[in-house]
């Protein structure tokens, strides 16, 4: 799975033309409003027009003509064949080999999994492992639960971590505090998939993996607070915090009030 931002400021009409390939899919999300396509098909042609969370899947293996007329900005998501299949296994949805599509048809919940995307694409050396991890198995489930070609739906079972699994995935995530650990890695210490683990450890935990690490970073820099002549700088990296800024945002996030504040009223 490959996430990019593809985008123009260039209102002025212009044409694209795509060969087919067996590269998979590709899943585009709008960022902005008044982008019209029109696109070609063998023996007719169709106009849509993309709001703001309006997005569009293409299959690869067809041939792709369009005019594109005004700015755009999207977050694109391109999926391999082998991709697909594995999530859907992991999904419990076996069988799907490919996705409906769609042009200029919104989605607010695909947009908003896919914007929490942004900051690591724009930052990509700030941005956690297992957070990015994480998110390309939501979107990539999210995509084959809702899009997904199959003759009828089916449901998810209930998922658990025994005990032994819910404590060396623990372990593990605590011996990386600053999340440079693939979802993979942890999910194959406990002989699971990736996809099945996530699932079982949020109902497990009733968080996700990534959502727990950072609750037990604030948990040990509550620890470290008490201690005043620890500067806080020097909490957000013993914390596996990227810096003092990101420390200070998650604390407050979590705890209401910000890192200084809360040392002062202990």
């Amino acid at each position: 799975m490959v996430f990019f931002r593809k985008g123009s400021r260039d209102g002025h009409l212009q044409q694209i033309e795509a060969e087919a390939s067996n590269r998979g899919f590709v899943v585009g999300v709008s960022a902005t409003g008044r982008h019209t396509r029109r696109v070609f098909h063998e023996h007719h042609a169709t106009n849509h027009a993309f709001d703001r969370d309006a997005i569009y899947i293409r299959d690869l293996s067809d041939h792709y003509k369009a005019d594109l007329g005004g700015a755009f900005d999207f977050l694109l998501l391109q999926i391999s064949p082998a991709s697909l299949e594995r999530i859907s296994e992991e999904a419990e949805l076996a069988g799907v080999n490919s996705l409906t599509a769609e042009t200029a048809s919104k989605d607010v919940v695909l947009s908003n999994l896919a914007r929490l995307l942004i900051p690591a694409l724009e930052s990509p050396e700030k941005a956690p492992q297992l957070f990015v991890d994480q998110m390309a198995t939501t979107i990539g489930s999210y995509l084959v639960q809702r899009y997904g070609k199959r003759s009828s739906p089916l449901a998810l079972r209930s998922r658990r971590l025994s005990r032994v699994q819910e404590k060396r995935a623990k372990s593990l995530l605590l011996e990386n505090l600053d999340g440079e650990i693939s979802v993979l890695d942890v999910a194959k210490a406990c002989n699971l998939s990736r996809g099945y683990f996530i699932q079982a450890f949020r109902e497990t935990t009733g968080m996700t993996p990534y959502q727990w690490l950072l609750n037990e970073r604030v948990s040990r820099a509550r620890v470290l607070l008490r201690t005043p002549d620890i500067p806080l700088s020097e909490v957000a990296i013993s914390c596996g915090f990227a810096d003092q800024s990101h420390f200070t945002r998650v604390f407050t996030n979590l705890v209401g009030t910000t890192p200084g504040s809360w040392r002062r009223s202990c």
